[in-house]
C-alpha cells in the first residue's frame, strides 16, 4: 500500500519488531504497511474511539491482515499491558495530547525498546518532556507536505546529553545532520519573521514594543540554527 510521505517517515523510523501498537490509529495503514514491509509480525492498532477502528478493520481485511492485528478501544495506552509489544507509535497527535498519553502510560514506555512519536504541535514542549524524563531521541526526520511541516522523532529510554534551546525547538540531530527540510522551514519562518517585525515598525505603543522584541528574539534564534547549516562538519 502506498502511504503518504509524513506516514511513509513516520513508519521509516520503526525498527524490525515482533509487535508493534499503533496508537491514534485511524485508518490503521501503519499496522498494515509495517507488517507488509515485515517490520513486526505482529501489531495492535489502538484508538480511543470506536469509528476510527471500524475503518481500520475494513482496510485489515481488505489486505489479509485481519489475524496480525488486534484492534482495542484505548485512551493512550491504557489497555495495553506490560510486555504485550516492543514499540509504540504514536502519529498526528497534538503536542500536548502526546506528552499526556507518555505520561499515563509511564510505566509502559520506559518498557519499551523503542517508541516513534509525530507531534503535530509544541513539538519543543514534546522534546523537553522527553529529556525530563530521560528519554533519549536516536533519530529525527521531517517532511513537507501538502504546505506543511511535519517533524517526527524515534526515541529509546537512555542517558541524555544536554540540549540547548534551539535544539529544543528545532531539532538537535535534524540541525546535525543539516536537514534539508529543516533548511526550508527556517529559511521560511525567517521571511515570515522578518515580514512580521516590518508591520510592526509602521505601529506605536508599549505593547507593540515588547512584541517586536519577542520577534527580535524569534530571529535570532532562527538565524543561530541556521549558521549551523553553514558550519564545517
Amino acid at each position: 500500500m502506498e502511504l503518504s510521505k509524513r506516514l511513509q517517515a513516520v513508519a521509516g523510523l520503526v525498527g524490525c519488531h515482533d509487535v508493534v501498537a499503533d496508537v491514534g490509529t485511524d485508518h490503521g495503514y501503519i499496522p498494515i504497511y509495517l507488517l507488509k514491509q515485515g517490520k513486526c509480525k505482529r501489531a495492535f492498532a489502538m484508538d480511543v474511539n470506536n469509528g476510527p477502528l471500524l475503518r481500520a478493520k475494513e482496510h485489515l481485511e481488505a489486505y489479509g491482515l485481519q489475524n496480525q492485528v488486534e484492534l482495542r478501544l484505548s485512551d493512550g495506552v491504557a489497555k495495553l499491558s506490560m510486555g504485550e509489544c516492543d514499540c509504540v507509535v504514536i502519529a498526528g497527535m497534538g503536542g500536548g495530547l502526546t506528552i499526556k498519553i507518555l505520561e499515563e502510560g509511564k510505566d509502559i514506555f520506559q518498557s519499551l525498546k523503542e517508541f516513534v512519536l509525530q507531534p503535530q504541535s509544541e513539538i519543543m514542549k514534546v522534546r523537553q518532556y522527553l529529556c525530563d524524563m530521560e528519554y533519549h531521541i536516536v533519530k529525527e526526520d521531517m517532511v513537507y507536505e501538502e504546505g506543511k511541516f511535519y517533524p517526527m522523532m524515534k526515541v529509546i529510554k537512555g542517558e541524555v546529553s544536554p540540549y540547548y534551546e534551539c535544539e529544543l525547538k528545532y531539532g538537535k540531530l535534524l540541525l546535525e545532520q543539516k536537514h534539508p527540510v529543516l533548511k526550508n522551514f527556517l529559511d521560511k519562518e525567517f521571511r515570515k519573521k522578518k515580514m512580521i517585525l516590518e508591520n510592526l515598525d509602521k505601529q506605536q505603543g508599549s505593547h507593540i514594543e515588547e512584541r517586536k522584541k519577542e520577534i527580535q528574539k524569534e530571529l535570532e534564534g532562527i538565524e543561530y540554527a541556521l549558521q549551523r547549516y553553514y558550519e564545517d562538519n
